[in-house]
């Protein structure tokens, strides 16, 4: 780590245990593993306290745990009390400032974190031992795992909103609110963009962008706490919102409305109950990939027709938002972009490989001066280690989230 940042840090009132992290004693149980655990959250009230800080109790043992916590002062204060000696509890980094508040926690974690494998989670996603253990062993040969999440318990709302996970099986893979990822990769690529509403595709993209490999085991099921139902209801057009970085994916959506609303002025129903049908095949298709009938009911099949409703309604919403408002209102900032597109990351991803390359080719050129005698480099190799912005002679933009060199990622669409 930059030894400026330790220095702030040491001095920050806003770590949770008002000593260096990277010294803790109270951290030390979980390393065991090898593993380290990120989870970003920004609380404005502690309905859920009670639970989350039994969970960490169970993570301890396993994992270090790291919590980047944006939450407002005395929320904060009483999360530092009530975790101490379960967790690093810390507020996000003061220089990163990205639309969506959570980039800003992952970096922060990431900045923290000593082991190469690291789990990033929401805060409503509870793990096992199994699950961690699993993760670990993945991330040997891969650089990002994305695992599946699935509901319990399992009220209507969930039943209904786990219609998509099955969609998204039936086609692929879902959008989990759990990733694992190599340290090493993310501090190679340089973090991923925060000024996105998608974080988590913005996430994925960015590690296919710079090489990485992606691992999707569809059989590894993490569970998630459900929201409570006003929340549930908050999140629909936001999640339609996602879409706009899918453009295929969209343009699907936002045919279901106009393409129902002929079938029922030509007065044929029929075609609307078979696409009905289809929709409940599809998701059905889904659950029983990898053993899903063990973690998602039958009856969350049948809600599929009933979400692809609420998606073609609330694309349109989305859209409007785009146009008309210049983007969705999240978490206090207005967001434009859903994610990047792929190609745009690995113009980034290539930019990125050429100035590393001539910065690293400058180095070796001063390093050989040196040896010569020359004054022209006294320390060439620091043009090669990672900085906040990648190199440590760039400047810091905020459209480029990277890391400091360490010490040793809402529902989605």
């Amino acid at each position: 780590m930059d030894p400026d940042m330790e220095t702030d840090r040491d001095m920050d009132p806003d770590v949770g245990y008002g000593t260096n992290p990277d010294t803790d004693s109270g951290m030390d149980s979980g390393m065991d593993s090898g593993m380290d655990y990120v989870l970003p959250l920004r609380w404005n009230d502690d309905a859920g306290l009670e639970e989350l800080t039994a969970y960490l109790r169970r993570l301890r043992p396993l994992v270090r745990v790291i919590v980047v916590d944006g939450s407002p002062g005395a929320l904060f204060a009483r999360h530092a009390a009530r975790w101490e000696g379960l967790a690093l509890h810390v507020r996000p980094d003061g220089d990163l400032d990205f639309a969506n508040g959570k980039v800003n926690g992952v970096i922060t974690g990431l900045r923290l974190a000593r082991a190469e494998h690291v789990v990033i989670a929401d805060d409503d996603v509870r793990y096992g031992e199994g699950e961690l253990a699993r993760i670990d062993a993945l991330l040997r040969n891969a650089d990002l795992v994305r695992p599946q999440n699935h509901f319990d318990p399992m009220p209507w709302h969930a039943r209904w909103d786990t219609a998509r996970t099955l969609l998204n099986r039936g086609f692929g893979a879902d959008y989990p609110g759990t990733f694992g990822v190599r340290r090493s990769t993310f501090l190679a690529m340089g973090g991923y963009d925060g000024d996105v509403l998608f974080e988590n595709l913005e996430l994925i993209r960015t590690v296919r962008a710079h090489g990485g490999r992606e691992d999707r085991p569809l059989d590894l099921y993490v569970r998630r706490l459900p929201p409570d139902p006003r929340h549930f209801w908050s999140q629909r057009v936001r999640q339609a919102y996602d879409d706009l970085a899918q453009p295929a994916r969209m343009a699907f959506f936002l045919a279901i409305a106009p393409a129902l609303a002929v079938a029922l002025l030509r007065r044929r129903p029929g075609s609307a109950l078979a696409g009905a049908g289809l929709a409940v095949g599809l998701a059905e298709i889904g659950r029983r990939r990898a053993g899903g009938p063990r973690v998602f009911p039958f009856t969350a099949a049948l809600f599929a027709p009933i979400w692809l409703l609420e998606r073609a309604v609330c694309s349109w919403l989305a859209l409007a938002t785009r146009f008309l408002r210049g983007g969705v209102f999240y978490a206090g900032r207005r967001i434009p972009a859903a994610a990047h597109p792929p190609r745009l990351l690995r113009r980034r991803a290539q930019r990125r490989a050429r100035t590393h390359a001539q910065t690293c080719a400058q180095a070796q050129t001063c390093a050989q001066a040196a040896a010569s005698g020359s004054l022209a480099a006294r320390k060439p190799a620091r043009l090669c280690e990672p900085s906040q912005n990648g190199l440590e002679a760039d400047r810091p933009q905020r459209h480029s989230a990277t890391v400091a060199r360490p010490g040793s990622m809402t529902a989605p669409s």
